[in-house]
């Protein structure tokens, strides 16, 4: 029996599942490589397949419990403008947040805001008890964004990945429950109708 992936809501944004139609606005977003570039599992010439191919693997991590994966929405639009992500859940301990968010729609605070909503669905809704993320070194405002979420630098990993044939540097940041409470780094929400 299949589970539905719920909506997510917070003052601007829907966070909801991916649909097959979403593919040419993935493509269109991620097309010039800007974002590809400061990612880790984006490839450098994306096409409108990859998409389709990318969306078709949801509902099954899902389902298996390794990994949600959301589209980030605009309310005011109804605007497709990113991804957001918790990968490699390990049931009762922890999760990896990753996201991308389209090249003009940086310097919003979109992405604080879809972050901050997926930090409080981890913990609360899937029961881990920390979760973590990296980026890459040359990437700071990724790691503005984990800060203002309440996590704390944990580390740097020197040449640890290989993109597009140059070893990067990368940054590890994680949060635990306790900590998250202690902060009560909450997103407030407001009752709305849900996205179309």
């Amino acid at each position: 029996m299949k589970t539905e992936i719920q909506t997510l809501e917070s003052r601007r944004l829907w966070l909801r599942a991916f649909r097959q139609s979403d593919a040419g606005d993935v493509y269109s977003l991620l097309a010039d490589g800007s974002i590809a570039d400061t990612t880790f599992l984006i490839p450098k010439s994306y096409t409108k397949e990859m998409a389709e191919d990318w969306i078709s693997t949801h509902q099954s991590e899902f389902e298996d419990r390794t990994g949600i994966t959301y589209a980030i929405v605009l309310k005011e639009s109804s605007k497709l403008v990113g991804a957001i992500s918790l990968i490699r859940i390990e049931e009762g301990h922890q999760a990896e947040l990753g996201y991308w968010i389209g090249k003009e729609y940086w310097g919003k605070g979109i992405c604080t805001e879809a972050a901050e909503l997926i930090l409080e669905y981890g913990f609360l809704d899937l029961g881990v008890l920390r979760i973590h993320a990296r980026h890459m070194s040359r990437n700071p405002a990724s790691g503005k964004v984990l800060l203002k979420i309440g996590m704390k630098h944990e580390g740097s990993l020197r040449k640890h990945l290989k993109k597009w044939g140059a070893l990067e540097n990368v940054e590890i940041y994680g949060v635990l429950i306790e900590d998250w409470k202690d902060a009560n780094h909450r997103v407030d929400t407001v009752p709305t109708s849900a996205p179309r």
